[in-house]
């Protein structure tokens, strides 16, 4: 196969990248910028050169900025919010337009459509949530209507917490942890959505050759945990006490806004339709999960 991927040197797209060249597919990256022979964009002037599209057999688009690298600022808000649906209808435009068109456009969103919801348990028709995250995952998803009614097979990708020790929520737990400073985060209840990176790319792989996946499609395990649960899975194979929790007024003094959408609040989202489509999931529980990228 060949791949065109933007956001090939994020977390998520430099695993998607390796997986595909070590089985001998082709990997082709969306590099930001102008001028060169490869396919660029630049978002923020609203340039694709997309080049031909002759045997492309699916794209799949990560880019998008990290929600969760500082404070969020009213500047950083738009940012993040334009990084999403402009660089997407940028995109989707381009492939619309594009002759021959790609089979497939996988386009990544978050469980963050979903807010907080609780127990709730969540499912891809579940209704959307309130709030910054929420609207700006239905943007997201919005900005891909050209593609779709171009006739291409478009998946919205709402990923879960990745669980990687290259980057993600985890790299940044892992010191605290493996010092003994690690704990609850507010009171613990709030529901943590997971996957494994290995499993989130396989995800990937999986709904570019399954032709009847479409429109939203969870990309999270079968097992999401409580805040709590996660805490203690992470001590256990840490060997590591985990007796140092994080006050919530303590969590928004350091991190703001952001604290409330991303520590404090949760999001019971399960995989409906990868199940019914018989997605074979290597990591079903938290600690096979943490076992997995951490050892």
């Amino acid at each position: 196969m060949k791949i065109l991927i933007s956001g090939a040197t994020g977390l998520v797209g430099t695993a998607l990248s390796s997986r595909l060249q070590r089985a001998g597919h082709v990997a082709i990256h969306l590099r930001r910028g102008d001028g060169g022979s490869e396919p660029r964009w630049n978002p923020a002037a609203g340039s694709v050169e997309l080049g031909s599209m002759d045997g492309i057999d699916a794209v799949v688009h990560l880019a998008g900025e990290n929600i969760a690298a500082g404070r969020w600022t009213a500047a950083r808000k738009e940012r993040i919010r334009n990084s999403r649906t402009r660089g997407t209808k940028l995109l989707s435009e381009a492939l619309a337009a594009s002759d021959p068109k790609p089979p497939v456009l996988i386009s990544a969103s978050a469980i963050g459509f979903y807010g907080d919801r609780g127990e709730e348990t969540l499912t891809e028709s579940s209704t959307p949530g309130s709030g910054y995250l929420p609207e700006v995952c239905q943007a997201w998803e919005a900005a891909t209507r050209p593609s779709e009614e171009a006739g291409i097979r478009t998946v919205h990708a709402r990923i879960g917490i990745v669980l990687s020790p290259n980057g993600g929520a985890l790299k940044k737990m892992l010191t605290p942890f493996k010092m003994g400073a690690g704990g609850l985060l507010g009171n613990g209840t709030q529901m943590m959505s997971w996957v494994t990176i290995d499993d989130v790319v396989s995800m990937l792989i999986f709904a570019i050759g399954r032709t009847s996946l479409h429109g939203a499609v969870n990309f999270v395990s079968p097992a999401p945990v409580s805040n709590r649960e996660f805490t203690k899975a992470l001590g256990r194979v840490l060997h590591r006490p985990t007796v140092a929790p994080i006050p919530a007024f303590a969590a928004r003094l350091l991190f703001g806004e952001l604290a409330n959408a991303l520590l404090l609040s949760g999001a019971k989202a399960v995989p409906d339709k990868l199940q019914d489509s018989d997605f074979q999931f290597h990591h079903s529980t938290i600690e096979e999960g943490l076992l997995a990228v951490l050892q």
